[in-house]
């Protein structure tokens, strides 16, 4: 008896965010292992949004006879045929348009939102993201699966952690307006003059002077570039806490990694995935005065903060790639069975 076969939308083009490419080659490079009662065929070739999306993909799968796809990005066909599932980690687009070009979430509440009706499974990545799915989609939350990601191996791994002139804080992401990075940047400047701790941010400096405008003698802002998975690792390990003032995340790779690193981890309570809430230290969204304050406490009291660092070790290594590839052929399974 042939096995059925999964349809892999695996195309990584530059409008795939890091950690979205990071979901999509972990997922699906364990699929096979995880769960071979299936067959599977990738498809790798094309751009993201454009003539590939709509036409090319849903062609190539159609011939090739897949029993169920999975477009494992938010980039699916405005009339994708047959049984599909897709992947969708957040709805910042709608949520905040103010800070997109105006075709994004035009695209959103449209082909995604006709893709959400159409879809026979729903795959995100965090429980908070599913009213969203409702409200702005008009997704069915019958056919929504939370499936929560994973830290990599390699964050678990002995490195030697980078030390500073100084101690430092750390914020790692792209600087886009929804991360709301000037509400860090106040945060930390309000700290009392007896904190000597450095900040450093991975990406380039397009801040238009606003690090040597935040810099003292006694701490520096820092942008550090472009680094390398061994690099980040080492800079997670060295840092007094990993610090995200995002308005909205879907499931942040940066906390798990950091927690696999033994890093403390400051985030917004608005992006912090479920997993994590009772491991990590929450401010609400834009208030400087409460960010510095958490800040204050993980510099504070050693005791705690390695506490902390403790609980969310443990808590991330329950999270493995392994059991996320695993729920997610289980869900191939719910479509294959379910007689609609």
């Amino acid at each position: 008896m042939e096995k059925p076969l999964i349809g892999l939308d695996v195309r990584c083009g530059r409008r795939i965010s890091v950690g979205m490419r990071t979901s999509i080659l972990e997922v699906a490079a364990r699929l096979p292992q995880v769960a071979p009662e299936f067959a599977y065929v990738r498809y790798e070739r094309g751009e993201n949004l454009g003539l590939t999306d709509q036409f090319a993909i849903p062609l190539r799968m159609r011939g090739d006879r897949v029993d169920v796809a999975h477009y494992m990005a938010h980039y699916v066909p405005a009339f994708a045929g047959g049984a599909f599932v897709f992947t969708i980690h957040d709805l910042i687009h709608l949520r905040f348009p103010q800070y997109f070009k105006p075709h994004m979430p035009a695209y959103y509440a449209t082909v995604i939102r006709r893709a959400a009706r159409k879809a026979a499974r729903i795959i995100t990545s965090d429980e908070r993201t599913i009213p969203d799915l409702v409200h702005y989609l008009g997704a069915d939350p019958a056919k929504i699966r939370a499936i929560p990601l994973a830290p990599r191996e390699r964050f678990f791994e002995p490195v030697a952690p980078h030390r500073g002139e100084r101690p430092y804080l750390l914020y790692v992401g792209n600087h886009r307006e929804h991360k709301d990075l000037p509400t860090l940047f106040a945060a930390w400047s309000a700290l009392p003059a007896s904190y000597a701790v450095d900040l450093y941010l991975t990406g380039p400096d397009d801040f238009a002077g606003e690090l040597e405008r935040r810099s003292t003698p006694a701490r520096r802002a820092v942008a550090l570039g472009d680094v390398s998975d061994e690099q980040l690792a080492a800079y997670y390990a060295g840092a007094a806490a990993l610090v995200h003032p995002a308005l909205l995340e879907g499931f942040g790779l940066p906390f798990v990694e950091a927690m696999a690193a033994g890093t403390a981890v400051i985030a917004t309570s608005s992006s912090i995935p479920r997993p994590l809430i009772d491991v990590s230290l929450l401010f609400e969204p834009r208030d400087a005065d409460a960010l510095r304050a958490q800040i204050a406490r993980v510099l504070d009291d050693e005791a705690f903060r390695l506490g902390l660092i403790e609980r969310g070790r443990n808590v991330v290594r329950g999270l493995t790639w392994d059991r996320t590839a695993r729920a997610t052929a289980d869900v191939y399974r719910e479509v294959l069975e379910d007689p609609r």
